[in-house]
């Protein structure tokens, strides 16, 4: 296996935008990147090959992330109607609003496990899917499956609730 320690760097702004994807916050998204490359590299050594570097780096910086949230306790941010370009035009529409927004939001925290995950990953985190399934020890077909019916279970759930 090659030396990882040198080609950690290569993955900066793969990670920092993964994280600016998850926080919506730039700042905070530089401030865990750099300390998710701090902790890479004291811990490198650690490394199994297992899973791809970026995927590794990506899995700290989530850690480092929900680490944050839960010290800040507060819950990972909703984002804007951008973040969703690749959807369904009505849900774009609906996340413009910030009532929707809100409602979104409230739908997306209450959502269950993997759904929730996978979904933020994705829209959020900006990640494909065949890197979703890395990160959860699955296909990208698993991954791919469980976004839709994470979207397929909010829309209903927005739907129960307009009725």
């Amino acid at each position: 296996m090659k030396d990882p320690a040198g080609e950690i760097g290569q993955y900066y702004e793969d990670v920092f935008r993964y994280l600016r994807g998850l926080s919506r916050d730039e700042m905070l998204a530089e401030e865990l990147t750099q300390e998710t490359f701090a902790k890479a590299l004291s811990s490198v050594d650690s490394y199994r090959g297992e899973a791809s570097l970026r995927v590794w780096l990506c899995a700290i910086a989530r850690n480092l992330y929900l680490t944050h949230c839960r010290q800040s306790q507060r819950y990972a941010p909703m984002g804007e109607a951008e973040a969703l370009a690749d959807e369904a035009r009505h849900f774009e529409e609906l996340i413009a609003d910030r009532d929707a927004a809100m409602q979104i939001h409230r739908l997306l925290h209450d959502l269950e496990e993997p759904y929730k995950e996978v979904f933020m990953l994705r829209v959020f985190g900006e990640l494909g899917f065949a890197q979703i399934g890395e990160l959860f020890g699955k296909s990208a077909h698993w991954s791919c499956v469980t976004y839709h019916r994470a979207k397929t279970r909010l829309i209903g759930r927005m739907k129960e609730d307009a009725s």
